[in-house]
C-alpha cells in the first residue's frame, strides 16, 4: 500500500481491534503525554488542534483542563475516529471537541473545521507512525497561528538505555509500524527557522521520549538565554 489512502487502510487494520484496549495499554510507555497537555495553556477562546488524535484521549483530558478553549482533532483512521467520537460523546464534550478524518500531510483545516490556523497544535506519538513525517511536520507548522505554538512528544532513540532495551523496544514498535526518527529535532529546528520561529528540544527518561516545540522567537537576556540553553538537549 502506498500514499495517504494506503496508510489510512493500514492504520485501520492495525487499530480495528487495538482501539478497544489502546488507552489502557499505552499509558505505560507513551511517556510525556500528560506533561504536554499541562503545557498547552491555551488562552480563553484559543483553538487547539491535535494531529493524529487517535481515540480522543488527549483531547478529552485537555478540554476538561482548559474549559474555555476550543478543541479539534484530525486522524487518518476511521476506526480510531469511531472510538474517539464515542468517547467524546460519552464525556459530554461534543460541543467543544470537533473531529474529522484527514491525512496529516495534506489536510485542509478550513474545509474540515472552518478554521485556517490554531493557537496550539500538538502531536502525541503520531509523527513516528507517519511515513511522510517531514510532510506532516511542515503541515503542522503551516496551520499554527503566527503567535501560536506547535508542540510534539514522541519517541527518542533511547540512547541512555542498555542496548537490549533499545532492541526490544524497536521490535515491539515495528509491530505497530512505529519508527522513531533521529532526524526529527534537526528537522524541526530547520523548518521552524525557515518560518521565523524558535525551536526547543528536550530529551527525557534516558531519551525514551523527546519533547519538541516551535513558537515565536522570544527575546532573552544573557541569563535567560544561558538557562534555556542548559535546559535543552540536542538529542
Amino acid at each position: 500500500m502506498s500514499g495517504a489512502g494506503g496508510h489510512g487502510a493500514l492504520m485501520d487494520a492495525v487499530y480495528r481491534r487495538q482501539r478497544f484496549i489502546y488507552d489502557a495499554t499505552r499509558k505505560y510507555f507513551l511517556l510525556g503525554r500528560d506533561e504536554l497537555l499541562d503545557a498547552l495553556a491555551p488562552e480563553p477562546g484559543d483553538r487547539v488542534l491535535e494531529i493524529g488524535c487517535g481515540t480522543g484521549r488527549n483531547l478529552i483530558l485537555a478540554a476538561r483542563k482548559w474549559p474555555e478553549a476550543r478543541f479539534f482533532g484530525v486522524d487518518i483512521s476511521t476506526e480510531m475516529l469511531r472510538t474517539a467520537r464515542g468517547k467524546v460523546e460519552a464525556a459530554g464534550l461534543s460541543d467543544r471537541i470537533r473531529l474529522a478524518q484527514g491525512d496529516a500531510t495534506a489536510f485542509d483545516p478550513e474545509a474540515l473545521f472552518g478554521e485556517a490556523r490554531f493557537e496550539r497544535v500538538f502531536l502525541s506519538y503520531s509523527l513516528s507512525m507517519i511515513p511522510d513525517w517531514r510532510g506532516a511536520l511542515e503541515r503542522a507548522l503551516d496551520v499554527t497561528a503566527p503567535e501560536g505554538r506547535l508542540m510534539v512528544v514522541d519517541f527518542g532513540m533511547q540512547d541512555g538505555l542498555p542496548g537490549w532495551v533499545r532492541a526490544g523496544l524497536a521490535r515491539f514498535l515495528a509491530l505497530y509500524h512505529v519508527e522513531p526518527q533521529p532526524a526529527l529535532p534537526d528537522e524541526l529546528r530547520e523548518k521552524a527557522a525557515e518560518r521565523g520561529r524558535e525551536a526547543r528540544v528536550v530529551s527525557r527518561h534516558a531519551d525514551w521520549s523527546r519533547e519538541l516545540e516551535a513558537g515565536p522567537i522570544t527575546p532573552r537576556g544573557p541569563t535567560a538565554a544561558r538557562d534555556a540553553g542548559a535546559a535543552s538537549e540536542a538529542g
